[in-house]
């Protein structure tokens, strides 16, 4: 231990001495919350406003001048404003030449402008050195401290060395700072904040779709067709009754079309005889969204859960028990206890039970946090052959419940089949073509393929060729 208290002065690093000052343009939410952030990591910070009345909003250790004397005091000039107000940068052309310009501004909505406006900016300014950052970040994160928001700050721009100062900057903020290029990037940067969850889009669209398809065919084989030939009024099934067989079905079909893209992809590859071919765009798509796909089954699932624990409470369940405790009153008969009923209702709940468990841990292992704590073939092993056990459980839960009405001719009301009948083309045609592609004579060249193997070297060739001409 250093006993000289002198000694200790002189080795500790004075931090603050060694930030560069940094001046930011405007003075609204953004700019006083980015203010406040650098000043607490130790830079000193200097407003350019058009009011040098201090508010109280603003830092007290922050300095207010006007813009072209806060602009000479900085190397690092933070454009908090937006686009339609670069124009009073004109005049000071001369001041912030050779200067690093930091644009921040975000517009109100996708592809609003030919060109990005870190590019129009560098337009009007092309002696300065324009760098694109800080949009992905809301003023609320920096003020809570980010620990509830994206940490991941987008930085592009021309020049490397304003580039590397603006990505310092970040680092000395706490975020990271991730470097997407040239200024040619800051079009997508400027785009990602309007973006509304843009992998969640087309299973968003497909499970609404397939799900106003089964209701509407719940509701007219279970109520209008019960109304119309048997003059009975369940329309209360719309509550309760009709979206608990929809939801598990919902959980059912996505859960295949989880597992549907990779059986596509096989059969492609075993076809082409390499794995270097480039999988069809549609197929492409498809696979990157498989994520969502299952997150929005595990949703259904667990609906279905929930409406199955609540359906003792309803009145129309209590009435069907009583109707028939009252039946075996007046009849002065016990009904003996069917195994063959028990054994099948027993059975049918445990596939369910176990299958949403497998459901639950999918679910949970594909989350980021646990996801990057797991090496591949533990990940692999969780999603593919634990995927497949639990779309087997689910499956077979489904097959004891709803097989029954494959032979009943009095469940194909006008002639059209029960929703668990439909619910079980896709993932029976799933699990029968994943069964013919483990047979050893089938999966072993796949394997091979897959290890970069190719039966036919001279299409490859072709294809790479294609692929390459097509990215130049």
């Amino acid at each position: 231990m250093n006993k000289n208290p002198s000694n200790t002065m002189a080795l500790a690093p004075n931090t603050s001495n060694k930030r560069e000052t940094v001046c930011i343009f405007g003075t609204g939410d953004f700019g006083r919350a980015l203010g406040h952030k650098m000043i607490q990591a130790g830079y000193p910070v200097v407003y350019g406003s058009r009011s040098t009345q201090i508010s109280n909003l603003i830092p007290k250790d922050a300095e207010v001048l006007g813009h072209a004397e806060a602009a000479q005091k900085a190397a690092i000039i933070i454009l908090a404003i937006q686009r339609q107000h670069y124009n009073f940068l004109t005049p000071l052309a001369e001041v912030l030449r050779g200067k690093v310009l930091v644009d921040i501004s975000n517009n109100l909505k996708l592809n609003q402008y030919a060109e990005s406006n870190a590019e129009h900016l560098a337009q009007l300014l092309p002696g300065s050195k324009v760098v694109k950052a800080f949009n992905t970040v809301s003023a609320w994160a920096l003020q809570s401290g980010t620990l509830d928001a994206s940490r991941q700050v987008f930085v592009c721009g021309d020049d490397v060395e304003a580039k590397q100062m603006v990505m310092n900057i970040v680092r000395a903020l706490g975020l990271t700072p991730l470097d997407k290029g040239s200024l040619l990037a800051a079009q997508e940067i400027e785009n990602y904040p309007l973006q509304l969850f843009p992998m969640w889009r087309f299973p968003m669209y497909l499970s609404l779709g397939l799900t106003a398809f089964f209701f509407f065919y719940c509701v007219a084989l279970d109520i209008i067709y019960t109304y119309i030939y048997e003059k009975k009024n369940f329309s209360f099934f719309i509550a309760i009754t009709i979206p608990n067989r929809v939801c598990p079905v919902m959980a059912l079909i996505l859960l295949a079309l989880v597992y549907l893209p990779g059986i596509f992809a096989a059969i492609i590859q075993l076809y082409r005889g390499t794995k270097y071919g480039r999988f069809p765009d549609w197929l492409d798509k498809w696979m990157l969204c498989r994520k969502q796909l299952g997150l929005i089954a595990l949703a259904f699932a667990s609906l279905h859960v929930v409406l199955t624990l609540v359906s003792p409470r309803r009145a129309f369940t209590k009435w069907k028990t009583g109707k028939g405790i009252i039946s075996q009153v007046l009849n002065n008969k016990t009904e003996p206890l069917d195994h063959t009923n028990a054994w099948l209702s027993d059975s049918y709940l445990a596939l369910g039970i176990l299958g949403f468990f497998l459901f639950v841990l999918l679910g949970i292992t594909s989350l980021p946090s646990i996801s990057n704590n797991v090496n591949w073939r533990e990940f692999r092993f969780v999603q593919s052959k634990l995927g497949y056990l639990a779309l087997i459980l689910c499956t077979a839960h489904t097959l004891v419940y709803g097989g029954k009405w494959f032979l009943s001719p009095s469940a194909y009301k006008w002639y059209l089949p029960n929703i668990y009948i439909l619910s079980l083309i896709v993932p029976c045609a799933v699990l029968v073509v994943k069964f013919v592609l483990i047979f050893p004579c089938i999966d072993k060249p796949l394997t091979q393929i897959r290890q970069g193997w190719e039966r036919n070297p001279k299409y490859a060739k072709q294809t790479n060729y294609i692929i390459n001409k097509s990215a130049v």
